[in-house]
């Protein structure tokens, strides 16, 4: 987090990935493995030589498969202090089993299956009884007690069970402290308890005495003969619900031994992080030496896991939103938690994604139900920019599906309801933006004065509300009578302007970036699947859900009067996407009936422009034989492309004179490329408005294995040939998409955001989403292709 930003991605897991854990070296060196275990069934080790650079080719995975079902929790220790030894792995699975392996050199096995009956096992943790190499291994699970297992001759034996929480252990960690190990365990009764293991030494037998002593579990290790006593050292109780996550601050090396700070961190559903430590007269361990972070109200669940910074002046922690939360702890005040800024995105599949029409920020929607708003970060004195999430306009009750931007600081977006919800900036957003990313106020906007500051959601309501100036509440004297009625303690205002000049952490974006609500527009019958706007900003265009060709039709508005201008009915299903050619003169629509149709705009009317349909393909004409997902047009407006699951891309174009049929003109409009075989189910294509110096047109296309091809291609004679395309690049691994990408977007003019560049020319942007969650841009230098 020193930088705040992304430095790779693994790619390996087919599934969701449900547990990550470091593999700590003995004598606390930086790391050098990684293992992963996920939803599909199987562990992956990931080790690289080089920490610096991170580069993919330097990154080997080793796989290890033979659970069942899917991974939820591993750890793994290192047998001996030479790091390319033997590595110890525990992995615990939803098919009621614990599997220990051994990894020696490049391979790795399953030595041993501990199963569980029909229980869960729900963490595990290795480590090594107090002054001998042999490993000990916790597990906690829905019995609600911990079972300590003791490995004796290659084979783990279980020795002891810790009764005591009351419900489902949900995490467990050692640590070694001096001669002692200590084990942390957290629980769904809200406790943690804290347990400590110790040598214990041959005694007298003690007389009988009426004192109160804490009951000792006593163990005996045959070979080595000693024996070892557990007892429970503390309960900690200040969660009032659910604790998910509990760790220890990892040990740091001082005066050539290891430390192991008394210090313990905790995440809970009741929405807050405890650091916990033991007072320093007592060695109780209390609330009061500790410090408690989190978010008070907004609409979160709660905290899932949390981690210390390796020197413990940092602490992350994951909320149920997908959020990562990162708190700085202040120079002066220890006890003072602050804030900090971190990398965000969406937590489900991102459905769309546009560039604003300057080029400065992109918006995306997604199946998280939100609207988030990336844009480059300028500090004042580095030079790299780096990209963050500094508004989320819209927060919503259904799954977002598709937005389009009208003009600079207004879009339109769809979500899983009949209604086209349409929103603007407010003047707070405005202020921010230009002091975050350095473009001055009077370029963004020439009358702020009329817009309203910010907006909020009434409760229970999922229409963003304008709020100006004049209705931020003025809170009551604490000393009257009020506090008692409804309305004061629900609100309805949470919105509070704030002055930002670096991007907002979570608990802002939740409630003080939204956008106010301009208009809601009514006329479609299913979900609305797809939006497109002109390139003057005058009309929409948008389609909903459909099986039949009543409910296929496209629906035009206006943006002036955001009345319902003109329904084209053609399609018999979903129209997946539409795109307005760039001079404005057509509207281009694909569909999952397999076919195209492309409608002219007519001379205007005094109501509006009226289309009318100029060229489709039915079944006779039609070359894709599955859904076409994507379209676009090239930036003269001459061409447009098409791909569809059959993983054919094509350019189609006007060929010779219009054919006269039953008095309607149709244009001819046949393929003016051969059929690009793209080797996946294409499901989405783009072009650059910019051409390559030679000039040649910029065709991305993504594919539903979430690889992204760079093609170019321009017609060179009559008849269509398959030298006009070249594949320019190919993504590699790293970069590319872990599922089907969902749009391509390119920046509309050359250079790259945030950057003053002067060699602009050089540089175009890609920007890109995808089901695996992800919003990716990347800086293609057209002069390479």
């Amino acid at each position: 987090p020193q930088v705040r930003r992304a430095v790779t991605a693994l790619r390996g897991h087919v599934g969701r990935v449900n547990c990550v854990r470091w593999v700590r070296r003995r004598d606390r060196a930086s790391e050098t493995e990684l293992i992963s275990g996920g939803s599909d069934k199987q562990l992956i080790l990931w080790e690289w030589k080089d920490t610096v650079t991170w580069n993919n080719q330097l990154v080997k995975s080793i796989l290890l498969k033979g659970h069942t079902e899917a991974v939820f929790a591993v750890d793994a220790v290192y047998q001996s202090d030479e790091p390319d030894l033997n590595l110890l792995i525990a992995s615990a699975a939803s098919d009621s089993t614990v599997r220990i392996w051994s990894r020696h050199g490049s391979e790795a096995k399953c030595i041993e299956i501990l199963q569980f009956g029909n229980g869960f096992v729900m963490d595990v943790c290795l480590s090594f009884l107090p002054g001998s190499d042999v490993p000990i291994l916790a597990c906690g699970g829905d019995d609600c007690k911990i079972s300590l297992f003791i490995q004796r001759n290659g084979q783990f034996q279980k020795t002891l069970i810790l009764p005591g929480h009351e419900d489902w252990i949900r995490g467990i960690e050692w640590a070694v402290c001096g001669e002692d190990l200590f084990l942390a365990s957290c629980a769904q009764d809200c406790l943690i308890r804290i347990w400590k293991v110790c040598t214990k030494l041959k005694q007298l037998p003690e007389t009988e005495d009426d004192s109160i002593k804490l009951k000792e579990n006593i163990f005996t290790v045959k070979d080595a003969d000693t024996s070892y006593a557990v007892s429970l050292e503390s309960v900690l109780a200040g969660h009032e619900n659910l604790v998910y996550a509990v760790h220890w601050q990892p040990s740091f090396s001082k005066d050539g031994s290891m430390q192991q700070p008394m210090r313990i961190l905790s995440a809970s559903m009741d929405k807050t992080v405890i650091i916990w430590e033991p007072d320093k007269e007592s060695g109780v361990w209390l609330e009061q030496a500790s410090v408690r972070v989190g978010e008070v109200g907004g609409n979160t669940l709660g905290f899932f896991d949390c981690h210390f910074s390796p020197d413990g002046s940092m602490i992350i922690a994951h909320a149920f939103h997908g959020a990562l939360h990162l708190w700085k702890q202040a120079t002066v005040n220890k006890k003072e938690w602050t804030p900090e800024v971190v990398i965000s995105g969406h937590f489900n599949s991102v459905e769309d994604v546009q560039w604003d029409p300057e080029g400065e920020f992109i918006i995306s929607v997604g199946s998280d139900q939100t609207t988030r708003l990336f844009a480059p970060w300028k500090r004042k004195e580095e030079t790299e920019v780096t990209w963050h999430e500094i508004a989320r306009p819209q927060v919503h009750g259904y799954d977002l599906r598709c937005l389009a931007m009208i003009g600079r600081f207004e879009f339109v977006s769809g979500a899983d309801e009949k209604v086209l919800r349409v929103f603007r900036a407010p003047k707070n957003f405005i202020e921010n933006f230009s002091n975050i990313t350095g473009i001055p106020m009077e370029k963004l906007c020439s009358h702020s004065s009329d817009l309203p500051e910010g907006a909020t959601v009434p409760a229970l309501g999922l229409s963003n509300k304008a709020v100006f100036e004049g209705d931020m509440a003025v809170q009551p004297d604490e000393d009257e009578e009020s506090f008692n009625t409804i309305s004061n303690q629900y609100p309805e205002i949470y919105f509070q302007p704030l002055i930002l000049t670096e991007p907002p952490p979570e608990d802002h974006l939740l409630q003080n970036t939204l956008w106010p609500e301009i208009q809601k527009l009514y006329g479609h019958g299913y979900e609305i699947f797809c939006v497109a706007c002109n390139y003057s900003n005058t009309i929409i265009a948008s389609a909903c859900k459909a099986s039949k060709k009543e409910h296929a039709a496209i629906i035009l508005w206006s943006t002036s009067s955001w009345k319902k201008l003109q329904s084209l009915s053609f399609h018999n299903l979903t129209v997946t996407q539409l795109a307005f050619s760039p001079d404005d003169s057509f509207l281009l629509a694909v569909s999952r009936d397999r076919n195209w149709s492309l409608w002219r705009k007519q001379d205007s009317s005094e109501s509006g422009p009226v289309f009318t349909c100029c060229a489709y393909t039915d079944k006779n004409t039609a070359v894709h034989s599955r859904i076409i997902w994507s379209c676009d047009w090239t930036p003269d407006s001459k061409y447009f492309i098409t791909g569809s699951r059959d993983k054919k891309v094509i350019i189609w174009g006007q060929c010779d004179l219009p054919v006269i049929t039953e008095g309607n003109e149709l244009d001819s409009v046949k393929p003016c490329s051969t059929v690009l075989d793209a080797g996946d189910s294409v499901t989405a294509v783009g072009i650059s408005r910019v051409l390559t110096h030679s000039g040649r047109y910029i065709v991305a296309v993504g594919l539903e294995n979430g690889k992204i091809i760079l093609y170019t291609w321009k017609q060179s004679g009559k008849e269509p040939a398959m030298a006009d395309w070249t594949t320019g690049v190919e993504i590699d691994n790293s970069q590319s998409h872990a599922l089907a990408v969902k749009r391509l977007c390119w920046r509309h003019h050359a250079g790259r955001a945030g950057h003053n560049d002067e060699n602009s020319s050089k540089w175009l942007q890609l920007a890109s989403c995808g089901a695996d969650h992800c919003v990716k841009i990347f800086n293609v230098n057209r002069f390479a292709l």
